[in-house]
């Protein structure tokens, strides 16, 4: 199914009640979850009857039954091949034949439970832990969260009266943030986070009386619905105002996103339906209409010289390109870099046949598939490389462990179609305590100076904490004049870098708190630096780096708190523009702002890409009104996008690995 458009024109909801409901009939449902790309939804039945409760699955528009002979069942959630359901004291394990049997009993608790409600899943640690919330005797004692180990079934507190005075009525549990829980509760109608490691909660939001579902949307949108009111709101971001998206429902209870995530699942216990609501953020124009615009093979007769296929003991060996450029020296060339550490060129020309090998330090850069985050990462030419033949590369290398290296290469002075190898000179060496998030971006900005893009050191989390640490040159962006050097470097530093002059601080900084940007580029137009920085968890983001700015990264993945030292949106926090959750895409593969002529409807938007999915968006963003208005599909063939890059025309090509040497591609009108 394509997803919807919205063109949301007003502050008011776009349809003023819910629309025809997918199913009706149904016997008080409480809750609905997505698995298989199929709807499940949870009936309690006549209230406080015993065994006619039952989880249903929805298919052409009527519920039939899946897991019977359950009481009152609530939350429900799947996780790998089961579903778990909470049932008044107990919590149910369903197999995928529907077969129920009690996962967690009454006595299993520390406390008695007395009206298990809510249920949420994690599955980042230990093998996944279930939290369901009991909202106590619904008077205002008696509730709290729990969390019940998935190994081992073992039942612990995670919030209750004693710990938290204020807990009420809790109903709605969420996920989605790494080491946070949010909850609303619905009897006080307010919305909290609680941080698992601390303890420590802070309020959200307030005035969702009767507060029930929670679910986020793909891009970091929080839905809530109100039991009591009927209605569903929506915080289109943390810490924004939240927004009316419907009313209308007798009884909204526990929501959850549809299959193809363009929709919240809304099930109406008093109405005994399940509606689908399309997702809209009230006041904001919005575009997410897929592109008449698909991929094909760019170069389809090229051939890379000196390329086999596959290693000197037969093993094959793909072709990985890894940078596409030009010198903008007006020769019509394209550069190719791989990540074994060559560079090609070739004309630029649907029947180009052959490349030539313009550089190749195969000798000195270390690459393997089993750290295929390391290699010849980085290649761009000085602004007047057409005067001075300078260009610059970032590469692993082989004689220096857990170590990266930006240098300066020439071209031949008897050669200008080749590079000379002897010409290196290493300007900055960056020593890294694990292999992966190198990053390894290099680009001219329009004041000519070099910006460089390091990860945060690798591993996962940033153990080292090197984002927020002014003293390393690890999760940064960076920027250096290589036209002049200072005392002690092979470059200068730009008197005009926003850290120079302070203590225990590299002056190099232009910008921190990324994890592991893969892919930076300017808009050749605005000049404005984008920045794709892959996520950790849960969340991808697109960053416009700013002169100084601190992003957030280990304190923040995305709009989120991430881990125990998580925080909550600060003034000294730059948050993205954008983001998508892992349900969409695993990791963000930056490109550039579109700015050539070949399609009109994409001036202006940004192309980036999902590494692990093969998704292809064009995002725009309004500069006056400080959100993206646009975030357009691209028809992709679901391969690998290893790096985006940009001709001399200001036309983009897309790179993955290929076994056939055909990993160029080009954006083409759709057939």
């Amino acid at each position: 199914m394509k997803p919807l458009l919205c063109l949301l024109l007003c502050a008011s909801p776009l349809l003023a009640a819910p629309p025809k409901p997918m199913v009706e009939g149904l016997k008080n449902p409480e809750s609905v979850c997505v698995a298989g790309g199929k709807i499940y939804v949870s009936v309690i039945g006549e209230r406080d009857t015993d065994g006619d409760g039952a989880v249903l699955v929805i298919e052409d528009g009527k519920a039939v039954p899946f897991a019977t002979g359950l009481n009152d069942p609530k939350g429900l959630a799947a996780y790998q091949t089961s579903f778990f359901v909470t049932d008044k004291t107990q919590v149910w394990k369903i197999d995928e034949k529907g077969k129920a049997e009690v996962f967690a009993a009454a006595k299993d608790f520390p406390v008695a439970p007395l009206f298990l409600n809510d249920i949420a899943i994690d599955v980042e640690k230990d093998g996944g832990s279930i939290f369901v919330s009991d909202s106590g005797d619904r008077k205002g004692k008696g509730g709290a969260i729990y969390k019940i180990n998935i190994k081992d079934k073992k039942v612990t507190t995670v919030l209750d009266g004693v710990k938290y005075p204020a807990l009420n009525f809790p109903n709605g549990i969420l996920l989605g943030e790494t080491g946070q829980l949010i909850f609303v509760d619905f009897g006080s109608g307010d919305l909290n986070r609680m941080n698992l490691a601390t303890g420590v909660i802070e309020k959200l939001a307030e005035g969702f009386d009767g507060g029930d579902g929670l679910v986020w949307d793909h891009f970091g949108r929080l839905y809530v619905s109100s039991w009591k009111t009927g209605k569903l709101m929506v915080i289109p971001r943390p810490g924004a105002k939240p927004l009316l998206l419907m009313e209308g429902f007798q009884s909204a209870a526990d929501i959850c996103l549809d299959p193809t995530g363009t929709s919240i699942l809304v099930p109406d216990m008093k109405a005994g339906t399940v509606t689908a609501v399309p997702i809209q953020v009230p006041g904001e124009v919005f575009n997410n209409e897929p592109l008449k615009i698909e991929t094909e093979v760019a170069f389809a007769n090229l051939k890379w010289t000196g390329w086999k296929g596959e290693t000197d003991d037969g093993k094959a060996d793909p072709l990985r390109p890894i940078v596409l450029t030009h010198a903008g020296d007006g020769s019509g060339l394209i550069y190719v870099a791989t990540e074994h550490g060559v560079i090609h060129s070739f004309p630029n020309d649907p029947k180009a046949t052959e490349t030539k090998v313009f550089l190749d330090i195969r000798d000195r850069v270390s690459y393997n598939d089993k750290q295929n985050e390391e290699g010849f990462l980085g290649l761009c030419f000085h602004p007047k490389y057409k005067q001075n033949g300078e260009f610059f590369v970032f590469y692993t290398p082989k004689k220096e462990k857990m170590m990266n290296i930006v240098s300066r290469f020439k071209v031949s002075k008897d050669d200008p179609n080749k590079a000379d190898p002897a010409s290196e000179e290493i300007l900055m060496k960056f020593q890294k305590p694990y292999w992966n998030h190198d990053g390894g971006t290099i680009v001219f900005g329009p004041d000519g100076y070099l910006y460089i893009t390091h990860g945060d050191g690798g591993l996962g989390g940033d153990p080292h904490e090197n984002g927020q640490n002014l003293d390393t040159l690890l999760g940064k962006v960076l920027r250096i004049d290589v036209d002049s050097k200072g005392v002690g470097k092979t470059y200068g530093i730009p008197k005009d870098n926003p850290f120079v002059g302070k203590e225990n601080t590299r002056p190099e900084i232009w910008a921190y708190g990324l994890r592991n940007v893969w892919r930076m580029a300017f808009d050749s137009k605005s000049g404005q630096l984008w920045a794709a920085d892959v996520g950790q968890n849960l969340w991808e983001e697109i960053n416009l780096i700013q002169k100084g700015g601190n992003y957030g990264w280990n304190r923040r993945e995305g709009f989120h708190p991430y881990g125990a030292k998580g925080s909550g949106p600060k003034p000294e926090f730059i948050d993205p523009i954008w983001e998508y959750h892992h349900d969409l895409g695993k990791s963000v593969t930056g490109g550039s702002v579109y700015r050539g002529k070949q399609f009109p409807e994409l001036d202006g938007a940004y192309i980036h890409g999902d590494y692990v999915t093969g998704k292809i968006w064009a995002l725009t963003y309004d500069e006056k009104q400080k959100r993206v208005v646009a975030n357009r599909p691209i028809k992709d063939k679901t391969m690998p996008i290893l790096s985006f890059g940009t001709d001399d025309k200001g036309e983009i090509y897309l790179l993955t690995f290929s076994p056939t040497g055909k990993g160029i591609y080009k954006f083409v009108a759709t057939k």
